[in-house]
């Protein structure tokens, strides 16, 4: 693909467009979901966008481990990330980006079925990797990024 140089008028006007967007970025937490467990947030607010950190199957009523079937890792995780949306005033309608981690991809069909109940209308892009180790063992972990 050949490289396309703009004259540098039109870069600074693309850069003053740029300027008008809002940079800050705002802590979102819910005690509807797991505490961090790290020097993370729940999620981080820029602009219309929000970047949900990865949640793992821990209740957030007990902050005990769930320690179950992959789908009921799976539900968990992902009314974890729920409640973090609604938090902010999202819903997973809002969900445009997901990343699942899983510990065995032998059972994505069983976390694929759970997670399609959350998605059922234009579901957002999403990488599935299977990874060694998954903080305290668990099976599954999702983070996302939504815009309002």
């Amino acid at each position: 693909m050949p490289l396309v140089r703009l004259p540098t008028a039109a870069l600074l006007l693309a850069l003053a467009g740029c300027a008008g967007m809002p940079m800050n970025a705002e802590v979102v937490a819910t005690d509807n979901a797991p505490k961090a467990i790290g020097p993370y947030s729940q999620a981080i607010r820029s602009g219309p966008m929000l970047f949900l950190a990865g949640q793992i199957p821990i209740d957030p009523k007990t902050n005990q481990l769930l320690v179950g079937t992959i789908e009921q890792e799976t539900t968990l995780v992902l009314n974890n990330l729920k409640a973090v949306l609604e938090a902010n005033g999202m819903t997973m309608a809002n969900v445009v980006s997901t990343s699942v981690f899983m510990k065995d991809l032998n059972d994505f069909p069983k976390m694929n079925t759970v997670y399609g109940t959350y998605f059922q209308k234009a579901p957002p892009a999403r990488a599935t990797v299977e990874v060694a180790r998954l903080p305290r063992d668990v099976k599954v972990e999702i983070s996302a990024i939504a815009v309002k």
